[in-house]
């Protein structure tokens, strides 16, 4: 969470008092938010749901995504983009990304199988994919793309809003994200068959409230309806994220040229394939060794991708023991329909995104960051690379404003 305020809170009393918390509802800001943000994306649809979760899981059941089908994932991406996949009865296939640290195209051509019918480019930590790299691959292929731009919001790929360059995008409005109502997603498209079926995925009773649509035959599902709340929030939100992002690329923008003159030490700026227009929410290098990005963690306010948890593939637990559903009888992996797919996960599976990770350390962006503050953050960086690659001692060096270091750790920690 980044900026929420008295407007906010202004926004969300409003919705209480009005008594009216049901989105279905006159003057829904529900309503006005998808309204309002499908033209904000360019797109024609925008769905909320209840999390960016099931905004995934929606729009592969909005494609047609089903058993049967495999979906290529990246190796590096919350798990939700791989468990979304088996909500929809399909089976994760997981490739490899690159330094930039989302989907490689040339993983994604190697990935193809018989039975693929969709990939999930993920636009990791706000950084673009290479879409039309993707896109030429996608379309040699015959492949869905629904882009998973749950860490992108607001972010863009050469002029065109991530998540609306796909055949659908979904987005998360939780408690991390650019723009958020605590929990929350969406879903946008520009197919209207493709909306009508996420919609009732979404809400298996909307065409109550709505009306039937005679070209789709409802279906049952659970359901994860937005509220009120949820609008009223986002309305205010939405006024924000521009200025928002411009702040985040200026700051990365500064910090890469104020660190520039370290790329020949070995602090590397990774790869991106639209800086001018992504969320620029981290500065992100790639350094020669793990254990040289091990040290930087230790001696600045960074983060190194390959610890990350629960981003990586090897912590996806349900997918990698086949839990795929709660019951064994609606478990993808044990589905006959999906007998033809690759269901099995090498313990060699994506060794090359596992390098790329933990050689990869992130140091994020903040639209509240005072110049003093990016100031300090390029010359601590400056200060461990010293350490790092020429052998300073952190103890006899200027740090500014980076919390406490444990220099005893550090030492055991390079030897």
């Amino acid at each position: 969470m980044y900026v929420v305020g008295e407007e906010e809170i202004a926004a969300l009393a409003a919705a209480i008092r009005s008594g009216k918390l049901f989105r279905y509802s006159e003057d829904s800001e529900c309503e006005r938010f998808e309204q309002r943000y499908a033209a904000d994306l360019g797109v024609k649809h925008f769905a909320l749901a209840a999390s960016g979760s099931y905004a995934l899981a929606a729009g592969l059941i909005g494609l047609g995504v089903g058993p049967g089908d495999e979906v290529l994932v990246p190796a590096h991406t919350y798990m939700a983009t791989a468990t979304a996949v088996l909500a929809a009865g399909a089976i994760p296939v997981i490739v490899d990304i690159d330094e930039s640290l989302t989907i490689s195209p040339a993983a994604i051509e190697a990935g193809v199988g018989p039975r693929t019918k969709a990939v999930i480019p993920v636009h990791m930590w706000g950084a673009a994919c290479d879409m039309d790299a993707i896109g030429d691959v996608a379309a040699a292929h015959n492949l869905l793309v629904l882009e998973d731009a749950c860490q992108a919001v607001g972010g863009s790929y050469k002029g065109r809003k991530l998540g609306s360059i796909g055949d659908a995008g979904a987005f998360s409005f939780n408690y991390y994200k650019n723009m958020t109502s605590g929990e929350g997603g969406g879903l946008a498209t520009n197919d209207d068959a493709v909306a009508e079926r996420a919609r009732c995925a979404i809400d298996p009773c909307h065409f109550y409230w709505q009306g039937r649509n005679d070209a789709t035959r409802p279906f049952a599902g659970i359901g994860a309806r937005a509220s009120e709340l949820m609008g009223s929030m986002l309305n205010v939100q939405l006024d924000r994220l521009d200025g928002m992002i411009e702040a985040m690329r200026a700051e990365r923008a500064q910090i890469l040229e104020g660190t520039k003159h370290l790329g020949n030490m070995g602090l590397r700026p990774a790869p991106t394939h639209s800086p001018e227009h992504d969320c620029g929410a981290q500065a992100m290098f790639t350094l020669p060794r793990a254990e040289d990005a091990a040290a930087f963690a230790e001696l600045v306010p960074c983060v190194v991708a390959g610890q990350t948890g629960r981003h990586n593939f090897k912590q996806w637990d349900q997918v990698l023991m086949h839990e795929g559903a709660a019951s064994e009888a609606l478990n993808p992996y044990k589905l006959p329909a999906n007998a033809e797919c690759r269901t099995t996960y090498r313990e060699d599976l994506c060794a090359q995104s596992l390098t790329i990770l933990d050689r990869t350390i992130m140091v994020a962006t903040d639209p509240r960051h005072s110049a003093e503050q990016t100031g300090d953050t390029i010359h601590n960086l400056d200060l461990a690379a010293q350490v790092v690659f020429a052998g300073a001692d952190p103890r006899s060096l200027p740090f500014r404003n980076r919390g406490e270091v444990d220099f005893v750790k550090f030492d055991i920690a390079t030897g």
